[in-house]
């Protein structure tokens, strides 16, 4: 198969086509971390941090998520990274949605539905996650800090997302973030699941006459 080509593309380059992929793909991201924590299961390493913050601060799941982007992305300063229209979206939107889905969809105690609510929100989660990335309108501030740190370290995509997860998974659970069979699962699945899904969903130009540069 073909590598696909992932690389941020102009705004103005097939918008009908592109933000609402975007936006369809940004919101269902939100739904399915939403149902990841109400399954009580254990969630990704991102989600640890911020379900550990959460705890201790008070404020909402997606508040906690917002700011955490926020500052993610005030590293990108000295890595030199730029964000897209996407990345702008992928802040305000994802918080949004998944303290909305959270008011409807209360803690599951059976854990029939605790793993539904699991199984689920982790696919969903990676079509999300290929829906919006293969939008190509600019990556999310998690995405960008690991490209940013591996471009500027030399270092392997794989070795920096990989410490990265696991200093934000560590000081979740220090927080008193859920680790457990959703994490694992996550971890095992999510690369695969995504990476198949992107065949069907990514955004590919008519033409090379097409393409656009980085937003």
């Amino acid at each position: 198969m073909a590598q696909l080509e992932l690389h941020p593309v102009k705004a103005t380059v097939d918008p009908v086509r592109r933000f609402p992929q975007l936006i369809g793909g940004l919101a269902l991201y939100g739904a399915s971390m939403a149902m990841l924590t109400r399954a009580g299961l254990g969630l990704d390493p991102w989600d640890v941090l911020h379900e550990g913050v959460m705890k201790q601060i008070g404020l909402s799941f997606g508040v906690v998520t917002a700011l955490a982007s926020l500052l993610v992305l005030l590293l990108w300063i000295p890595l030199r990274q730029r964000p897209g229209i996407g990345t702008v979206l992928n802040v305000l939107i994802i918080s949004v949605t998944v303290d909305l889905v959270r008011l409807v969809l209360p803690d599951q105690h059976i854990l029939f539905w605790q793993v539904v609510l699991l199984v689920g929100g982790v696919v969903l989660n990676a079509l999300a996650t290929a829906t919006y990335v293969g939008a190509r309108l600019g990556p999310g501030p998690r995405d960008g800090l690991m490209t940013g740190l591996a471009a500027r370290t030399g270092w392997s995509v794989r070795v920096v997302r990989t410490l990265i997860e696991v200093t934000v998974l560590a000081g979740g659970w220090l927080l008193g973030g859920t680790v457990g069979l959703g994490t694992v699962l996550y971890a095992v699945s999510i690369g695969p699941l995504t990476q198949w899904m992107l065949g069907y969903v990514a955004w590919r130009p008519r033409s090379k006459d097409s393409r656009g540069t980085a937003v």
